[in-house]
């Protein structure tokens, strides 16, 4: 029997093709892919329509970190958002083992900033402010 074990989801890295180094962020979502169909009716099949692929949907991806007051990454999305100067790069998300090796790899293509949101302030809590980012993709392929 292999040595088989369920990987844990809280070891990860993100690295973005444009900028040098690793990124820590506090979650990653929206690694989903779902296949649009097309329903054709049948002339005399009153029970049933056919249903086929049309084409693959991807949601937006989804990084929650702590805010950083001075971030490549925070700049690149001002850049974006502000001067609708838009430029897309690649990143690559990593699931990690004990030993910091990736398991399991995920190649996000042609990504830019949708949304950047900064995590409300209350007066009466004492907790992180985090800073989300949501990134338009065209595809994944996992490596």
């Amino acid at each position: 029997m292999a040595d088989y074990y369920p990987p844990l989801g809280f070891h990860f890295k993100v690295e973005f093709a444009r900028f040098s180094g690793e990124y820590q962020f506090q979650s990653v979502s929206g690694l989903t892919v779902d296949i649009e169909t097309e329903q054709i009716a049948e002339g005399g099949e009153n029970r049933f329509k056919h249903k086929v692929p049309v084409r693959t949907k991807y949601p937006n991806l989804v990084l929650k970190r702590g805010l950083l007051v001075d971030s490549e990454i925070i700049d690149w999305c001002k850049n974006a958002l502000e001067n609708f100067d838009f430029q897309p790069t690649d990143l690559i998300v990593k699931l990690l083992n004990e030993k910091h090796e990736p398991l399991m790899s995920w190649n996000v293509v042609h990504a830019y900033p949708a949304k950047w949101s900064v995590s409300d302030f209350h007066a009466e809590e004492n907790k992180l402010v985090i800073e989300t980012l949501e990134l338009t993709y065209n595809y994944f392929n996992v490596m």
